[in-house]
């Protein structure tokens, strides 16, 4: 289907960033694969590019375009193009904002250039060894000595976490409030800040994804983000676009599939003909084709309704719960139609298949997206019993 919300100028500027990720990122893909992450010259590769942050304001050298269509030009191009262990969402979308939106003008002379240059590469640390979604049971500490905040805990699972610059890390400011968060940010060559091992992982091999430990940092005053007290009220202000964020590259990712097993099953044949031509083959490609097009609708006006500030959490917790359960059923649909080699590593598909697992997990379960909608409908326990 068609899709209506891009301009003449988005698809320029796609043309460009097709370009960029085809040559920059894709044809480089299987070596980041296999040292585990991306050179650290992409990001400045992209910054020179200008795709690093399309919206910050030019005297930090970014476009200044208040216009999400731009940033989910690069987050599909590059799902499509490039790979998907290049987290340039990550940074442009999910932690640039924290310094943008909550950061002093102090703080964003001082970091929004590098930001925006790709010098300053960027991560969050929310995710604990005992805790997930559930930010409240956060044990990482800060505690206020005056001049600055002495960080102590560990972090997991956190993306960016090896070649990470700038870790914005959420730690338990108040003790005596399950809200009371700060958000910290932990320059690289703190001390008493370590990197643990390099995590392994079923998929997105080329994606750094590491632990991280915190002893006795001291944090200077002049690096928290608003508020100290206020980090959990921050986080959950943030997360609509971060759900939206991975919404559009769930659906990107599963119309790559889409489209690379079409032309598989017009070429391989079975039993003398080609096995498009079977009408189990075509029926499963239609119900794919149908799904995939009315999820784009939706995640398009998701992005319309967040350029007009009028995203809400609800959508965007269904938009990301929607086109990550879709992603997972359009892997396992391709890899079957792709037979045995499906399976092979050397093909694509097989990589696609492994990377989408987690879709379904981070940037909040989808267990949690449905109570999330559920409650925005009146159903809560607490309020019902």
């Amino acid at each position: 289907m068609k899709r209506l919300i891009f301009e003449q100028e988005h698809e320029q500027f796609r043309d460009s960033v097709v370009k960029f990720m085809t040559t920059e990122v894709g044809a480089h893909a299987e070596r980041f694969r296999e040292q585990g992450m991306v050179d650290r010259e992409l990001y400045l590769k992209a910054g020179e590019q200008g795709l690093l942050c399309t919206w910050a304001d030019e005297k930090y050298g970014g476009a200044g375009i208040d216009d999400f269509r731009f940033e989910q030009i690069i987050i599909e191009e590059n799902m499509r193009h490039g790979d998907i262990g290049f987290y340039i969402n990550l940074h442009n979308d999910l932690v640039a904002p924290y310094f943008a939106k909550l950061g002093t003008d102090e703080q964003k002379d001082r970091w929004m250039p590098g930001i925006v240059s790709g010098e300053k590469i960027l991560a969050v640390a929310m995710t604990e060894p005992s805790t997930g979604s559930d930010l409240a049971g956060m044990r990482t500490s800060a505690v206020d000595k005056g001049d600055h905040w002495l960080l102590n805990g560990a972090k997991t699972y956190i993306s960016n976490g090896i070649l990470g610059d700038l870790i914005v890390v959420a730690a338990r400011t108040d003790p005596n409030s399950r809200h009371g968060l700060g958000l910290l940010v932990v320059e690289r060559g703190m001390e008493g800040f370590e990197r643990g091992r390099k995590l392994a992982k079923m998929g997105l091999k080329a994606q750094d994804t590491a632990e991280l430990f915190f002893n006795d940092v001291k944090v200077p005053k002049a690096n928290v983000l608003g508020d100290p007290t206020q980090g959990f009220k921050y986080l959950a202000r943030f997360l609509a676009q971060e759900r939206l964020v991975a919404a559009i590259g769930f659906l990107a990712t599963a119309q790559t599939a889409f489209d690379i097993t079409l032309d598989y099953v017009k070429e391989r044949r079975a039993f003398g003909k080609p096995i498009g031509a079977f009408q189990n083959t075509r029926f499963k490609m239609a119900s794919m084709r149908a799904e995939l097009d009315a999820l784009q609708t939706y995640v398009d006006q998701c992005v319309m309704l967040l350029n007009a500030g009028e995203l809400t959490a609800e959508d965007a917790s269904a938009a990301k719960l929607l086109t990550s359960e879709l992603e997972g059923r359009v892997m396992d649909e391709c890899v079957q139609l792709h037979g045995g080699a499906g399976y092979m590593e050397e093909y694509r598909i097989s990589r696609m298949y492994t990377d989408a697992r987690i879709s379904r997990i981070f940037a909040g379960t989808s267990e949690i997206m449905r109570e999330i909608i559920g409650r925005g409908l009146g159903l809560d326990e607490r309020k019902l019993s």
